[in-house]
């Protein structure tokens, strides 16, 4: 049993990893631009009132699952470093696996065209706003400070990579 984090910019692979991993693990795949965006609904678009509601959503159901034995990844960007510590505590509390993800994808213009192309949730970005915040976002993606991470460069097909992501999980 687990508990898998993922991170990593909008468009940088999460959702399809997340997916692919909890296919071949069935691990429940907690996505948070779900029930963000269902929330966006009864909230009028307004991310500020959603955002924080949808986080609780998030923790109390990862938390659930993990009560009732499952392995659980969370996809959603990981931008705080208190998301991270839940994430540990969570572990620490179930007597689980921590595991760590980072999809990484330094490419402006490739992070946009999947972006574009892809089917979009009400919670989701349609580009990025600039290459400034794209690169700072990167830069300061946050990562488990005692924990083992992995970090998986997107840039090729998931099948160039799945199998060193297993390995890591199962490790």
């Amino acid at each position: 049993m687990f508990f898998l984090q993922m991170s990593g910019f909008p468009g940088s692979g999460k959702s399809t990893l997340a997916q692919e991993i909890g296919r071949r693990t069935g691990a429940v795949v907690i996505d948070h631009d779900v029930i963000k965006s269902g929330l966006l609904k009864d909230y009028e678009g307004d991310p500020k009132k959603s955002g924080p509601i949808a986080y609780n959503i998030d923790w109390s159901l990862i938390e659930f699952q993990l009560s009732q034995g499952h392995a659980v990844i969370f996809d959603s960007p990981c931008l705080y470093q208190e998301m991270v510590g839940r994430g540990i505590e969570l572990t620490e509390k179930f007597h689980i696996k921590y595991k760590y993800v980072e999809c990484y994808l330094d490419d402006f213009i490739e992070v946009n065209r999947r972006l574009k192309h892809r089917v979009k949730m009400p919670s989701q970005i349609a580009q990025a706003a600039s290459i400034e915040s794209f690169q700072y976002t990167i830069k300061n993606s946050q990562r488990p400070l005692k924990h083992d991470y992995f970090v998986v460069d997107t840039k090729q097909s998931i099948s160039h990579y799945i199998d060193d992501v297993m390995k890591y999980i199962n490790n």
